[in-house]
């Protein structure tokens, strides 16, 4: 635990200690406001919710988190200080876990930073506080799951522009799976169980029910096994590369 926690406190400050970390705040924060207010139309809506705001948050994930997470393993390989963190004594599933958990928690920072919105929305109406803590919820697991696909895909390489373009591309497949632009691709031979249950990986659609307010545990359970699944796969390439 305290490997752990060396590895995360070391990940969690390098990224304030570089100007990254302010510009990803700055822009999640613009985009995220503008595309509420303006593109949304918030104020016209005349709804007292979230839910226009969370709305584009999947958008502004698909490329912002491949920004934050190609740097997690492509940097080290390229610089050649992953060698230098195997000979630490710190458990490979320690380092994966610590540096992942300081990419999620700087997510959850820039996620906590949009308060002025929900406080706004509070001010103006009298929404269900309940379905907007949902949506935060939701917007945060989504993170968490894209920041472990972006994980595994910069243990790949040691070029982080691949990394990131890979990952928005994984991604985006992962986003929009069960809608047509993705199915649609899929052989007519494919069963129908196949079909479904490659639908049944879309971020949005557990995205879209949490965001609702309904915390149901198939939802959290996803995300959860998403993020796992993903890390033990970056274990297993980096353990691999290590053999190499």
């Amino acid at each position: 635990m305290n490997q752990l926690g060396v590895i995360f406190r070391r990940e969690l400050s390098s990224y304030f200690a570089t100007p990254l970390a302010y510009v990803f705040i700055m822009i999640f924060l613009v985009s995220a406001g503008s595309f509420a207010f303006f593109f949304g139309n918030f104020f016209q809506s005349g709804q007292a919710d979230l839910r226009i705001f969370f709305n584009y948050h999947p958008w502004l994930y698909l490329f912002l988190v491949p920004a934050l997470s190609m740097r997690l393993w492509a940097e080290e390989r390229k610089s050649g200080t992953l060698e230098l963190l195997m000979t630490l004594p710190v458990s490979l599933a320690d380092m994966v876990l610590g540096k992942f958990l300081a990419a999620w928690v700087f997510t959850g920072i820039a996620l906590i930073l949009t308060f002025p919105i929900w406080i706004t929305v509070n001010y103006l109406g009298d929404p269900d506080n309940g379905v907007i803590l949902g949506g935060y919820i939701g917007s945060w697991l989504m993170a968490g799951s894209l920041l472990s696909v972006g994980s595994c895909i910069s243990a790949c390489t040691k070029n982080q522009v691949i990394a990131f373009i890979i990952t928005v591309v994984v991604c985006f497949f992962m986003m929009m799976s069960g809608m047509s632009i993705v199915m649609d691709w899929m052989p007519g031979w494919f069963a129908t169980w196949v079909l479904e249950s490659i639908a049944a990986l879309s971020f949005l659609s557990h995205f879209n029910s949490i965001s609702k307010g309904v915390l149901e545990i198939r939802d959290l359970l996803y995300f959860l096994i998403m993020m796992g699944g993903w890390l033990m796969a970056t274990a297993i390439v980096i353990d691999i590369k290590k053999a190499n």
